[in-house]
Protein backbone atom coordinates (compact mmCIF):
# COMPACT_ATOMS: atom_id res chain seq x y z
CA UNK A 1 0.00 0.00 0.00
CA UNK A 2 1.21 3.11 -1.16
CA UNK A 3 2.33 5.93 1.67
CA UNK A 4 -0.80 8.15 0.07
CA UNK A 5 -3.42 5.66 0.44
CA UNK A 6 -2.18 5.20 4.06
CA UNK A 7 -2.31 8.90 4.73
CA UNK A 8 -5.76 9.13 3.22
CA UNK A 9 -7.24 6.39 5.57
CA UNK A 10 -5.60 7.55 8.47
CA UNK A 11 -7.07 11.13 7.94
CA UNK A 12 -10.52 9.41 7.07
CA UNK A 13 -10.23 7.16 10.41
CA UNK A 14 -8.52 10.41 12.44
CA UNK A 15 -11.92 12.41 10.77
CA UNK A 16 -13.99 10.17 12.03
CA UNK A 17 -13.12 9.21 15.24
CA UNK A 18 -12.64 13.43 15.95
CA UNK A 19 -16.44 13.40 14.50
CA UNK A 20 -17.23 10.75 16.81
CA UNK A 21 -15.51 12.32 20.00
CA UNK A 22 -17.67 15.70 19.64
CA UNK A 23 -21.03 13.84 19.57
CA UNK A 24 -22.14 14.31 16.36
CA UNK A 25 -25.41 12.69 15.61
CA UNK A 26 -26.54 12.37 11.93
CA UNK A 27 -29.94 14.56 11.99
CA UNK A 28 -32.09 11.99 10.21
CA UNK A 29 -30.13 9.08 11.91
CA UNK A 30 -31.00 7.59 15.39
CA UNK A 31 -31.56 10.14 17.50
CA UNK A 32 -31.11 13.00 15.27
CA UNK A 33 -32.85 15.81 15.90
CA UNK A 34 -34.97 15.03 13.00
CA UNK A 35 -35.25 11.73 13.07
CA UNK A 36 -39.05 11.35 12.62
CA UNK A 37 -39.07 14.70 9.53
CA UNK A 38 -38.90 12.90 6.70
CA UNK A 39 -42.20 11.59 5.56
CA UNK A 40 -43.41 13.52 8.36
CA UNK A 41 -45.30 16.71 6.32
CA UNK A 42 -47.69 17.41 3.72
CA UNK A 43 -47.21 19.86 1.50
CA UNK A 44 -50.09 22.34 0.27
CA UNK A 45 -51.01 21.56 -3.45
CA UNK A 46 -49.21 23.69 -6.13
CA UNK A 47 -51.88 25.97 -7.61
CA UNK A 48 -48.86 27.32 -10.68
CA UNK A 49 -45.66 26.63 -12.15
CA UNK A 50 -43.52 28.12 -9.09
CA UNK A 51 -45.07 26.18 -6.52
CA UNK A 52 -45.06 23.22 -8.35
CA UNK A 53 -41.08 23.73 -8.75
CA UNK A 54 -41.07 24.40 -4.99
CA UNK A 55 -43.44 21.61 -3.36
CA UNK A 56 -41.46 19.19 -6.06
CA UNK A 57 -37.91 19.99 -4.35
CA UNK A 58 -39.41 19.91 -0.72
CA UNK A 59 -40.90 16.51 -1.96
CA UNK A 60 -37.14 15.45 -2.98
CA UNK A 61 -35.98 16.85 0.43
CA UNK A 62 -38.28 16.14 3.39
CA UNK A 63 -40.05 12.76 1.50
CA UNK A 64 -43.48 14.54 1.97
CA UNK A 65 -46.73 12.36 2.44
CA UNK A 66 -50.45 13.38 1.55
CA UNK A 67 -52.04 12.56 5.24
CA UNK A 68 -48.99 12.92 7.40
CA UNK A 69 -48.64 14.70 11.03
CA UNK A 70 -47.65 18.23 9.80
CA UNK A 71 -48.92 20.34 7.29
CA UNK A 72 -46.73 23.24 5.60
CA UNK A 73 -48.71 26.11 3.97
CA UNK A 74 -46.74 28.49 1.69
CA UNK A 75 -47.20 31.64 0.40
CA UNK A 76 -44.41 32.42 -2.78
CA UNK A 77 -43.94 35.85 -4.13
CA UNK A 78 -41.65 36.89 -6.90
CA UNK A 79 -40.17 39.98 -8.33
CA UNK A 80 -38.74 40.99 -11.06
CA UNK A 81 -36.15 43.74 -11.81
CA UNK A 82 -34.53 45.04 -14.76
CA UNK A 83 -30.80 45.02 -14.97
CA UNK A 84 -28.28 46.35 -17.13
CA UNK A 85 -30.03 48.16 -18.96
CA UNK A 86 -28.76 49.92 -22.11
CA UNK A 87 -28.87 53.93 -22.87
CA UNK A 88 -31.67 52.55 -25.28
CA UNK A 89 -33.63 51.37 -22.71
CA UNK A 90 -33.28 47.79 -23.60
CA UNK A 91 -33.30 45.08 -20.88
CA UNK A 92 -30.49 42.83 -20.68
CA UNK A 93 -30.90 41.04 -17.52
CA UNK A 94 -33.67 40.23 -15.30
CA UNK A 95 -33.02 39.55 -11.53
CA UNK A 96 -36.10 37.54 -9.85
CA UNK A 97 -36.48 38.06 -5.97
CA UNK A 98 -38.12 35.21 -4.24
CA UNK A 99 -39.40 35.00 -0.74
CA UNK A 100 -41.36 32.18 0.86
CA UNK A 101 -43.68 32.68 3.83
CA UNK A 102 -44.32 29.47 4.99
CA UNK A 103 -46.38 27.61 8.29
CA UNK A 104 -45.93 24.25 9.74
CA UNK A 105 -49.26 23.24 11.41
CA UNK A 106 -49.97 20.15 13.73
CA UNK A 107 -53.06 18.60 11.74
CA UNK A 108 -54.34 16.81 15.35
CA UNK A 109 -54.48 19.77 17.33
CA UNK A 110 -54.10 22.70 14.63
CA UNK A 111 -51.94 24.08 16.37
CA UNK A 112 -48.87 26.31 14.36
CA UNK A 113 -45.36 24.43 15.72
CA UNK A 114 -43.21 26.63 13.30
CA UNK A 115 -43.36 29.34 10.68
CA UNK A 116 -40.60 31.53 9.06
CA UNK A 117 -39.80 32.87 5.82
CA UNK A 118 -36.96 32.33 3.39
CA UNK A 119 -35.74 34.67 0.64
CA UNK A 120 -32.95 34.50 -2.61
CA UNK A 121 -32.42 36.10 -5.81
CA UNK A 122 -31.14 34.58 -9.01
CA UNK A 123 -30.75 36.27 -12.46
CA UNK A 124 -30.96 35.48 -16.36
CA UNK A 125 -29.89 37.31 -19.36
CA UNK A 126 -32.60 38.64 -22.26
CA UNK A 127 -30.18 38.07 -24.57
CA UNK A 128 -31.34 36.15 -27.91
CA UNK A 129 -34.22 34.96 -29.53
CA UNK A 130 -38.07 34.86 -27.63
CA UNK A 131 -37.74 31.04 -27.37
CA UNK A 132 -34.02 31.38 -25.23
CA UNK A 133 -35.22 33.97 -23.02
CA UNK A 134 -38.51 32.30 -22.12
CA UNK A 135 -36.32 29.31 -21.79
CA UNK A 136 -33.45 30.66 -19.27
CA UNK A 137 -36.19 32.52 -17.59
CA UNK A 138 -38.03 29.15 -17.11
CA UNK A 139 -34.75 27.94 -15.46
CA UNK A 140 -34.27 30.42 -13.24
CA UNK A 141 -37.37 30.49 -11.60
CA UNK A 142 -36.57 26.61 -11.29
CA UNK A 143 -33.29 27.56 -9.61
CA UNK A 144 -34.99 30.22 -7.60
CA UNK A 145 -37.79 27.78 -6.38
CA UNK A 146 -34.80 25.66 -5.55
CA UNK A 147 -33.24 27.51 -3.73
CA UNK A 148 -36.04 28.58 -1.84
CA UNK A 149 -37.19 24.73 -0.82
CA UNK A 150 -34.07 24.33 0.13
CA UNK A 151 -33.59 26.77 2.78
CA UNK A 152 -37.19 25.90 4.28
CA UNK A 153 -35.97 22.35 4.12
CA UNK A 154 -32.90 23.39 6.31
CA UNK A 155 -34.98 25.80 8.46
CA UNK A 156 -36.91 22.54 9.43
CA UNK A 157 -34.54 20.29 10.29
CA UNK A 158 -32.86 22.94 12.70
CA UNK A 159 -36.22 23.75 14.43
CA UNK A 160 -37.32 19.91 14.45
CA UNK A 161 -36.71 18.95 17.59
CA UNK A 162 -38.51 21.88 18.82
CA UNK A 163 -41.97 20.94 17.71
CA UNK A 164 -41.40 17.41 15.95
CA UNK A 165 -43.27 14.97 18.01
Amino acid sequence: MSWSKRSFILSALSGSLLLAACGFTPVYGPGGSAEGLRGAIEVAAPENRDAFELVKRLDERLATQPGARYALGYKITVREEALGVTPDQVIRRVQLRGAVAYTVTDTTTGQVVDTGSVSTFTSYSTEGSTVSTSAVEDDARRRLMAGLADQIATRLVASAADWLA
